[in-house]
């Protein structure tokens, strides 16, 4: 049958999505992947069909919007006001690239977006049905509040149901107005409802697909059947060959600790680097430094720190110490996923989360907010991360039962299932 994924975002939100198109192409589906401009590569490497949203994710996050975005923190109001100003004025271009009637050529639409935004459009308007998918817990529970919510407030009563709502609508009305244009202009359908789809959503128990481990993130016992929780899209292991300068430095001494951003903006890279690199040499560790999209280098770095520009995770991570990253939910799952004690340094939303888990379930130390990161604090958690062996145990444990699950294969049940009695 003819799939459309339908995926936005930074490279980690995008790439789980496109191993989960792989997969269901090696299942003997056609994949349509629809996604920004900047990721056809990774699209087409991988033999899906790409359908181009106009827009440079890189470009737009390494901008002062991004950086805004970035330096949001915890205060959610405030992230939900620099994600409008930074995705909002694209909300128009996206339905206008949305408009293609091939886009009515499908069996069905699996949408990242939240709260269903435009997949739940298209679904209507060409009759077939939806299923929403994502890397991080977003579905609604009376049980935690929401992810960018704090935590603390938890107890008061209807809480946590409130900041699902509360997030959602914050998303959602910044976008109402564009998709109504659309809806009205383009689609030939009725305005949406002023509150969104949600209601529609749960009364209609639309399938979801959370990619990640059900052994980070338990399932609240108010999720319904038609939710479930798959274990992590990893991609196929891949055969690579290190470039000869990075095998020489692995073999050069014990493991070292892996450093990385991601596609997270840093207003000072250098500042940055020389801080971390001041931390490594505190902490008396071997480095590999990744620069990301917010160009973390160094002019000269010492003999025992290697500046990295890409190895895929799923090789390099088994062969470190620990990791210190942001707390994407990519990095972190393959962190995870290792069996490596990870160094949560959260900007923004989700990240506080994973931080938060990674510490809770004793395989890695407090997480440092970015704001909060200095040279001292990261080399004392290098210290832990390195030395604590129950927390290496720990870690050890973890990585082996995530590696024993197949996200992409329950994946890809569900959504045979799904189509099955569609």
């Amino acid at each position: 049958m003819h799939l459309t994924i339908l995926a936005l975002g930074s490279r980690g939100d995008v790439v789980p999505y496109i191993n989960l198109g792989q997969a269901l192409k090696a299942a003997g589906h056609q994949i349509r992947f629809i996604t920004f401009e900047n990721f056809e590569p990774l699209a087409v490497n991988q033999g899906l069909d790409f359908f181009l949203i106009r827009g440079d994710m890189q470009h737009i996050l390494t901008g002062d919007g991004g950086q805004a975005l970035a330096e949001s923190g915890k205060n959610p109001l405030r992230m939900a006001w620099s994600a409008l100003r930074l995705f909002g004025v694209m909300a128009d271009g996206i339905a206008r690239d949305l408009s293609a009637p091939v886009l009515g050529e499908t069996d069905l639409i699996i949408n990242q977006l939240p709260g269903g935004m435009f997949g739940f459009d298209l679904a209507e308007k060409y009759a077939v049905p939806m299923i929403l998918a994502a890397v991080m817990p977003l579905t609604p529970t009376k049980y935690a509040p929401m992810l960018a919510f704090p935590g603390w407030l938890a107890p008061l009563p209807g809480y946590n149901s409130l900041t699902h709502w509360l997030a959602y609508q914050l998303v959602w009305q910044g976008y109402r107005p564009a998709v109504n244009r659309w809806r009205e202009g383009t689609l030939g359908l009725s305005k949406a409802p002023l509150w969104g789809y949600s209601r529609a959503m749960d009364a209609r128990q639309i399938t979801v697909l959370n990619g990640f481990s059900e052994h980070l993130v338990p399932r609240p016992a108010d999720w319904g059947p038609h939710i479930h929780i798959t274990g992590y899209w990893f991609p196929e292991e891949e055969t690579w060959a290190p470039p000869e300068d990075l095998s020489a430095f692995l073999a050069a001494g014990p493991a070292p600790i892996f450093i990385g951003f991601g596609s997270m903006p840093l207003r000072d890279p250098q500042g940055t680097a020389a801080m971390l690199l001041e931390a490594l040499e505190l902490s008396g560790q071997r480095g590999i430094l990744q620069m990301g999209w917010g160009g973390l280098a160094a002019e000269e770095l010492p003999d025992l720190v290697f500046n990295l520009d890409y190895a895929p995770y799923g090789w390099l991570f088994p062969r470190m110490a620990a990791v210190v990253h942001h707390g994407g939910s990519g990095t972190t799952a393959f962190g995870l996923r290792a069996g490596i004690p990870s160094i949560i340094v959260p900007f923004l939303f989700d990240q506080f989360y994973w931080g938060r888990r990674v510490a809770e379930l004793g395989v890695g130390p407090p997480p440092i907010p970015h704001k909060k990161l200095s040279a001292l604090r990261l080399a004392g958690a290098m210290t832990v991360a390195v030395n604590d062996e129950k927390m290496a145990q720990t870690a050890a444990g973890l990585g082996q039962k995530i590696r024993a699950e197949d996200g992409l294969g329950a994946a890809v049940d569900e959504i045979n299932t799904r189509l099955a009695n569609k």
